[in-house]
């Protein structure tokens, strides 16, 4: 196993504070800087979404013998820590040292990348990423927006006190949003705190924010996945990846769930109103990758 992956394995463990795993972050950064030259940059990227899966995909993902992970999961250069530098950037990453050594040891190529799905959220995002790095390999994993919708609420709730209920958020948000992308727009450096936390059901109009991205990434570069499929039939999904990023066929001996929550059922009326919503914006997607998701099934 990596220090990188043991790291991060002890640090998931403890599950510490907010608080105190930032501390740790920084610590572990501060003193992984100095070597930030020598060390690679990602050969892929999970993008989104959120509430999709992207946690349980990458860390399962880091387990193939030549997959090398970064420090941390969810690194977030490309949206909110751009200012921050390449070189920041750089210190999450193994050295090139390392992953030359990992290599020969498994007798082919190593590779590492990151997972932040809020990076699909971002329109400024894809052209940072095209420019330091221009042959990246992009993964999306896409969950039915009602039930993305609904997860992302209750994330909200537990870890940023939402007060309003599931319903009245919903009726809320393009009010609390009002004017935020506009600003983000004309600021590169805005942080939307409101767009963050309160995007339920915008996240989850997927074709807005791809169409964004194929301005500068062609579809070919970005392996799109349903995350349904992959709760079902994750070893079909991991083939998938295994061959999109050129890595040899390989069985994920545990495939482990994470970040799952429980919640009640959502209400049927407020159910049926995000389907009629959502049918006319999944049906763009559709069209737009050339796939149909069959979401509307699922009502």
């Amino acid at each position: 196993m990596s220090l990188s992956l043991a790291i991060r394995k002890s640090f998931n463990a403890a599950n510490p504070p907010v608080v105190v795993r930032k501390a740790i972050k920084s610590g572990l950064l501060l003193w992984r800087m100095p070597t930030s030259a020598g060390r690679i940059l990602p050969d892929f990227l999970i993008i989104g979404g959120q509430r999709c899966g992207t946690t349980s995909l990458y860390n399962n993902l880091v387990s193939h013998p030549c997959v090398m992970p970064s420090l941390f999961k969810e690194i977030r250069y490309f949206d909110i820590n751009y200012r921050k530098g390449e070189y920041w950037y750089r210190a999450h990453f193994p050295s090139k040292q390392g992953m030359d050594l990992a290599g020969e040891s498994q007798g082919g190529r190593v590779i590492t990348g990151e997972a932040s799905p809020s990076y699909i959220f971002d329109p400024h995002a894809p052209r940072r990423i095209k420019g330091l790095l221009p042959d990246v390999r992009l993964i999306l994993m896409l969950r039915n927006p009602v039930d993305r919708a609904y997860s992302h609420y209750y994330h909200s709730v537990r870890y940023w006190g939402e007060k309003l209920s599931f319903a009245d958020a919903v009726e809320q948000e393009a009010e609390r949003l009002n004017g935020e992308y506009e600003k983000l727009l004309n600021d590169e450096n805005y942080y939307s705190r409101n767009r963050i936390r309160y995007s339920y059901i915008t996240r989850g109009i997927y074709a807005n924010q791809l169409a964004c991205w194929l301005k500068i990434f062609t579809l070919s570069e970005i392996l799109i996945l349903k995350s349904e499929d992959y709760k079902s039939h994750p070893e079909v999904t991991y083939r998938r990846v295994f061959d999109s990023l050129g890595l040899p066929e390989w069985k994920v001996p545990y495939s482990r769930d994470y970040n799952i929550a429980q919640y009640p059922p959502m209400d049927p009326v407020t159910k049926e109103k995000l389907y009629v919503f959502f049918e006319p914006h999944n049906q763009r997607l559709y069209e737009l990758v050339g796939r149909d998701f069959r979401w509307e099934e699922e009502c």
